[in-house]
């Protein structure tokens, strides 16, 4: 058993935090927000992933999991420190690493003796010798010389499937310079030895490298099977069974070959914009993921006008757009097609009947630029009522089973425009519905 501090109780910090304790580790999660720690302590869970209140739930019960909002106590009773603090992106695209060097000169203003840091935010390459100097630096101003490892250990966490990633991860990066910091990590993740989880030991800035390089392959997939996606349409060939055939291929996978709007999300805008600056300041530019950025957002654009041509005119007609955050089974919405497509539609004209499972209190917030042409609907049916077109944006599992023949007898016009591709033209066709996929021909 290892005891463990996490600084932040964002959606890394917690879902890990809980995670860890669940492998029988003692851990303390602190944050600066007193009013985020009161609720965690009764119990309540500020975000919003499948699973994660069970694990906070018993893991609390059991004594393992603590919630605080008292750095000095927690940094002094703990082995193993995790930094899990926000790194959002600054106007330029690089990370803002503001609460990464206060949490990491809070750390050594307090630390009492050998302590293992651990990077668990997703920080640019040099992030690790960052921390090293800030560390350095309080220490000196103290005149201490306590030894200490500062360890990356990127999350690879899926929003909606957080507690399984995990727990039952393809792979722990353990990113250190000694030996002493990864058997440390090791003990940390000592349940996984049971799942025969391969481990990843590599430097501090191979690590910091791996978990950006990794984002970004995925993005350029997502963006590339879009833009197959709209030639199809251009030639004829319908893109689903593209990329079904393609990903027969071991060597592509059929993963993220799923065409749409577009990503968004805390993750892929976020690092892409990262690793893009990085390569700029370095000299070697990636024009792979400049490229995959400037696309993404052309494609979200996009579905606006294929909405627009496919109904003659948004202009004072009303829709209904179902499904708001980024993917289904989270309530975020960061950089979510919904935001794009949403206020375009406003903008020419278009007057929206909105609704989301999850999403609807981040929505009212982040739709509040067009508020005055938003109605938030009760459920899917409410928002299709007196409809002219319906818009399925994110594909929660209630979308994929639309009663069809309630949906048309609901609409006051006709057009259906399925972004996701979860239902098949014909079958809905078959109810007098117009439907439009995407990367779709027929």
């Amino acid at each position: 058993m290892s005891r463990i501090a996490v600084i932040g109780t964002g959606y890394v910090g917690l879902v890990s935090g809980a995670c860890l304790a669940d492998f029988g580790n003692q851990v303390t999660c602190v944050d600066v927000d007193q009013g985020k720690i009161e609720k965690l302590n009764r119990g309540e869970i500020p975000i919003f992933e499948p699973g994660l209140d069970s694990v906070v739930a018993r893991t609390s019960a059991a004594g393992r999991l603590a919630f605080t909002t008292e750095l000095p106590e927690a940094v002094r009773g703990a082995e193993v420190i995790f930094i899990a603090v926000g790194t959002p992106p600054a106007e330029d695209g690089s990370a803002d690493l503001r609460h990464v060097e206060e949490a990491a000169r809070g750390i050594a203003r307090v630390m009492n003796g050998y302590k293992v840091i651990v990077d668990k935010s997703t920080v640019p390459v040099g992030t690790g010798r960052k921390v090293m100097a800030w560390i350095a630096e309080e220490l000196g101003r103290r005149g201490e010389t306590f030894e200490y490892d500062v360890v990356s250990n990127p999350e690879f966490l899926r929003e909606g499937s957080a507690v399984q990633d995990f727990t039952h991860p393809d792979r722990v990066v353990i990113g250190a310079d000694r030996q002493q910091g990864r058997d440390a990590m090791k003990e940390v993740y000592r349940a996984l030895f049971l799942n025969e989880t391969p481990y990843i030991e590599t430097g501090l800035e191979t690590a910091e490298m791996i978990k950006y390089a990794s984002n970004a392959f995925l993005a350029v997939k997502i963006t590339f099977i879009n833009e197959i996606a709209n030639l199809c349409e251009k030639v004829g060939a319908n893109v689903q069974e593209v990329a079904k055939a393609m990903g027969k291929d071991g060597r592509i996978s059929s993963k993220f070959l799923h065409p749409g709007p577009g990503y968004g999300g805390s993750c892929f805008p976020k690092d892409t914009q990262a690793l893009a600056r990085t390569g700029r300041d370095f000299g070697e530019p990636l024009s792979v993921i400049e490229t995959t950025i400037a696309a993404n957002e052309r494609q979200k654009a996009r579905m606006v006008q294929k909405i627009d041509a496919g109904m003659g005119g948004v202009r004072g007609k009303i829709i209904a757009v179902l499904g708001l955050a980024f993917k289904p089974n989270t309530d975020d919405m960061r950089d979510a097609p919904s935001l794009t497509i949403c206020t375009g539609l406003v903008e020419r004209g278009a007057r929206l009947r909105v609704w989301d499972p999850a999403a609807m209190k981040e929505a009212a917030w982040r739709l509040e630029s067009i508020r005055e042409h938003v109605c938030f609907a009760a459920d899917e049916y409410d928002a299709i009522t007196g409809a002219d077109a319906v818009v399925i944006l994110t594909e929660w599992n209630q979308l994929r089973n639309l009663d069809l023949d309630r949906v048309k007898k609901a609409m006051k016009g006709r057009s259906f425009f399925d972004l996701r591709n979860v239902y098949r033209g014909r079958n809905v066709r078959d109810f007098g519905l117009n439907y439009v996929g995407v990367g779709q021909a027929d």
